[in-house]
């Protein structure tokens, strides 16, 4: 390889599951990045549009490695399995309700579903498990990413996450501790600006660092780094990706990890801000990091670091450290000796019934009750409730799921959705239509997203939640995502936690509702002065076998 050849080989670019139109310019400049420039790897990153079908993807890819000439590592933030970038796969809920449920050998399952998905679309590398413990309510980006707030919960998940991804028939695949040296205790969103962990060095070894240890010590390939400052290990201005301390004096020499640190992605604002591409993408890889996530120009992102080697500022060797580690990512995946999928076979690997059943199981064990004024729930007259939706936009599919669910077993039940479009006027005229309703079930979605800045409900629907208790009429609030919506709305009757916003979630809360499930979930975080870690209220079905 060239100098040039060297540098592109650490550089991984993001595509959004395949383009639409192949003449486009976006299109032929990313096909000049892999069959020219000879990038590293691809990243599928589809957050800011739809997502596209398993078959389709893996078509894409095919088509891609057959155009470069060193195979292509293909990664993917599949925090949710497969099923958070790509259609047409296994849907698991959010980390966090794993750590509601407590075993970890269902965060196995999920490991060894998430290869299998993954290495049947000719995806190699999984950017998960989420090692960051969310001590920290006002989180707006990790939040349930996180499997909780007790590090000895997160290390054990984290663990046996990465043992059933290393466990798969399916082939090898690379798994991702995240986000290096632990993005829980935070309440900003990286992507929007450059947070701090205010942690000194003692608390960090007995909170941020646990689950990082556990993720080394189970055989992790590689670790993200998170644009965080951390004043007890470097300058307070000074992300955790582009510190010398933290990446090679922390996590290399003190933690002893071998294996690949890969940045979280460049064209993040934690990390930009102040920082040209080029000059970001050099300051990386002089503090230690393998591979660089997502540049915003990849073109100059190569062409600093080709500068900078020959300026001497790196050196020719740093570079091929570098490139071995993911030579040996390349190899140990396989792509030696095959670097396309069997298009004719994923149906047979992806989204199978078995693994479908087992997400649902996750999310029904995973229902935590933290509060249940009067026994309100399960609901003694579910057929007579009106239930109202709070999707988190006006064009989501969220509450879909919920509303089929009621409609199957109360065709006549009234169900609404307010979404956070509504002005107040629109927001009354509806809330007039329930004078004769006998309770209510509101069905609220708190996402996680980048850019949003926090976690709750947005416009009009805090107004409505509040009018809605104020009818002095039964409310249970359904949590569908961020559990600590419950501090802003503390006099509901009935408080459950779902911890995702995933069907298979709505679909458990609906038969939690109506009895034909236990509720048996504990709270893997702390809601200050409402609930403490590990509460929950413990309820046997009383409907079981009830539903379809």
């Amino acid at each position: 390889m060239t100098l040039r050849d060297e540098v592109a080989q650490l550089v991984f670019i993001p595509f959004p599951g395949e383009f639409t139109n192949t003449r486009s310019r976006a299109y032929r400049k990313f096909v000049r990045l892999v069959s020219q420039a000879r990038v590293g790897g691809l990243v599928i990153n589809n957050t800011a549009g739809p997502k596209v079908e398993a078959r389709r993807v893996a078509a894409f890819l095919n088509r891609m490695q057959q155009l470069a000439r060193v195979p292509l590592l293909v990664g993917g933030d599949f925090e949710r399995g497969a099923s958070m970038r790509i259609d047409g796969t296994t849907v698991f809920p959010h980390a966090m309700a794993f750590g509601a449920a407590g075993d970890p050998a269902l965060a196995r399952y999920e490991g060894v579903v998430t290869a299998r998905e993954a290495r049947a679309l000719g995806v190699h590398w999984v950017f998960f498990p989420v090692a960051d413990v969310n001590n920290n309510p006002e989180n707006p980006i990790i939040n349930t990413r996180s499997f909780g707030e007790d590090p000895n919960t997160v290390a054990a998940m984290v663990k046996a996450f990465i043992e059933g991804a290393h466990w798969s028939d399916a082939g090898y695949v690379l798994t991702t501790a995240k986000h290096f040296p632990g993005h829980g205790d935070t309440a900003v969103d990286s992507h929007m600006g450059l947070p701090t962990i205010p942690a000194d060095r003692a608390r960090l070894d007995a909170l941020e660092l646990m689950p990082f240890r556990a993720a080394i010590a189970a055989g992790v390939d590689s670790i993200m780094t998170a644009h965080i400052a951390v004043p007890a290990l470097a300058p307070p201005d000074l992300p955790a990706t582009l510190s010398p301390a933290i990446l090679t004096g922390l996590l290399r020499n003190d933690l002893g990890f071998k294996g690949l640190v890969v940045t979280d992605a460049l064209e993040m604002a934690g990390d930009a801000k102040g920082y040209s591409v080029g000059e970001a993408s050099v300051r990386a890889l002089e503090a230690g990091a393998d591979t660089l996530l997502m540049p915003g120009d990849p073109d100059q992102a190569i062409s600093a670091v080709v500068a900078a080697v020959q300026s001497g500022r790196l050196s020719r060797e740093r570079i091929r450290q570098s490139v071995a580690r993911i030579l040996a990512a390349k190899e140990k995946v396989g792509l030696h000796r095959a670097r396309t999928v069997p298009l004719d076979a994923i149906g047979s690997l992806v989204n199978t019934a078995e693994s479908n059943r087992k997400a649902g199981e996750i999310a029904s064990r995973a229902l935590t009750l933290v509060h249940n004024a009067n026994n309100v729930v399960p609901l003694a007259a579910p057929e007579r409730a009106c239930y109202v939706v709070m999707p988190s936009s006006r064009n989501s599919a969220q509450g879909q799921a919920f509303a089929d669910e009621v409609r199957h077993r109360a065709p006549s039940a009234v169900i609404a959705t307010l979404d956070p479009s509504m002005t107040r006027q629109q927001v009354d005229s509806q809330l007039a239509t329930f004078s004769s309703c006998p309770s209510f079930v509101v069905a609220a979605f708190a996402p996680v997203g980048a850019n949003r800045g926090s976690v709750g409900l947005l416009g009009e629907l805090p107004y409505a939640m509040q009018a809605l208790s104020g009818l002095r009429k039964p409310v249970v609030l359904v949590a569908l995502g961020s559990p600590y919506l419950f501090r802003n709305f503390p006099n509901v009757d009935g408080y459950l936690a779902t911890f995702s916003t995933v069907p298979p979630s709505e679909v458990a809360a609906v038969r939690a509702l109506w009895g034909e499930i236990a509720i048996q979930g504990h709270l893997p975080v702390t809601i200050p002065g409402l609930a403490k870690l590990g509460d929950g209220i413990m309820l046997a079905a009383i409907r079981p076998g009830a539903s379809r």
